[in-house]
């Protein structure tokens, strides 16, 4: 039986190949940490899934949701935009419901490129954002990620002849491995610099909320707190070649209900909704309902769940630090991004592998993001803080031996 050429690359995985080491681990008997896996172990708020369980009741939520049923939804994330970032939104036209902001970065390739078109994409990056591109038959130019640039590409850096086979870039800030924060003032750079060469710019959002700041007050008498990270949308106000993608999953602990949207350039709406119509219909709308209620509702989830992840760097960072291993402390996200000790700079997989094979503390390796990923690890910190320090203590002896 033949295959499509198209999944020769998609047979790296970093999640599944970990996902692979970590069965092996507890075959032999190790107790699993698992840090490997950015899922948040946090449960959704009462009121988003008494919103969904109501809908059970309902019959006329049974039936399969087209997008003009899914009006309701599309209003309450325009409000939350303009709420949040000061940007009108038209609900009819600018957003689209989304299985997960994933489902928008892998299927949105399938309308912009052409077999052999260039998508200029963040090296190290999220998978979906490289997968959605080889589904699309389309090239893939890395934009490497440096500590001396802070973790920012260097857009003057694509070569010529790259740019003129681009039609779309992709960012992601707060960036997810590194944790990286991009100002205001950079995507205005990479706004002008899209508008310049015809190119679709597509901002992957999910870490809205997920920042950190001790000495903020957050309002409790307005229904959402200004953020404290730039949407792309501020810098394309006109929405002239901008699109986003926003999650429930980090910022709502939705991850299991796979609830997102797209928001931004009416066209990008247009075409990624006509791939769409091709693949799905929608989620459940129960899910939707769950969805408008974390949206509209009591944001206290948001800020317990903000002061949890940061209780948590914490830990894992005084942690690593007194082990000797010296990683800065990252400004959002939920993630600690290491650059390896030696022996192990050049090799993260071979270090992923042995450290959970040895401990049973499972992380992802730096390569699985990108080239330029190499040499670090990434720690997802979806434990308590003792359980986060027992696993620096595992990862001490492991390094000792």
């Amino acid at each position: 039986m033949q295959f499509a050429k198209r999944l020769q690359p998609l047979q790296f995985n970093v999640f599944a190949d970990m996902d692979k080491a970590k069965a092996v681990a507890l075959s032999a008997g190790r107790q699993l940490i698992d840090l490997s896996l950015g899922s948040s172990d946090l449960p959704a708020q009462s009121h988003v899934t008494a919103a969904i369980a109501q809908s059970l009741d309902d019959p006329s939520t049974h039936g399969y949701l087209l997008f003009h049923g899914t009006q309701a939804f599309r209003q309450a994330a325009a409000n939350w935009y303009e709420q949040k970032f000061g940007i009108a939104v038209d609900p009819e036209t600018e957003v689209l419901p989304l299985i997960g902001s994933q489902e928008g970065t892998a299927h949105l390739p399938l309308a912009l490129l052409n077999p052999g078109d260039f998508a200029l994409l963040l090296d190290p990056g999220y998978p979906s954002h490289a997968g959605g591109v080889y589904l699309a038959s389309g090239q893939i130019y890395p934009m490497p990620l440096l500590v001396e640039n802070d973790f920012l590409p260097v857009l003057a850096d694509i070569p010529p002849d790259v740019l003129a086979q681009s039609r779309m870039m992709v960012l992601s800030y707060p960036h997810n491995p590194t944790a990286a924060i991009a100002p205001l003032s950079f995507f205005q750079e990479a706004v002008a610099f899209c508008q310049q060469h015809n190119l679709a710019l597509v901002h992957d959002f999910p870490y809205a909320d997920l920042v950190f700041e001790v000495n903020r007050e957050w309002g409790n008498n307005q229904p959402h707190s200004p953020s404290l990270v730039p949407s792309i949308l501020q810098a394309d106000p006109d929405k002239s070649v901008a699109i986003e993608f926003f999650t429930l999953s980090k910022s709502y602990n939705m991850g299991g209900f796979r609830i997102g949207y797209a928001i931004g350039n009416a066209q990008l709406i247009q075409a990624l909704r006509q791939v769409k119509a091709a693949v799905d219909f929608n989620q459940y709308r129960g899910i939707l309902n769950g969805a408008i209620a974390a949206l509209t509702g009591p944001q206290t989830g948001v800020i317990e769940a903000v002061t949890t992840f940061r209780k948590r760097r914490d830990a894992f960072i005084n942690a690593l630090h007194r082990i000797g291993w010296q990683v800065p402390t990252p400004k959002a996200t939920m993630y600690i991004w290491a650059k390896l000790p030696s022996p192990w700079q050049e090799n993260s997989v071979e270090f992923c592998t042995q450290l959970v094979k040895q401990t049973g503390v499972a992380a992802s390796p730096g390569a699985g993001f990108g080239k330029s990923g190499e040499g670090y690890v990434r720690f997802a910190l979806v434990h308590e803080p003792p359980v986060l320090e027992t696993a620096v203590a595992r990862i001490a002896e492991f390094l000792n031996q």
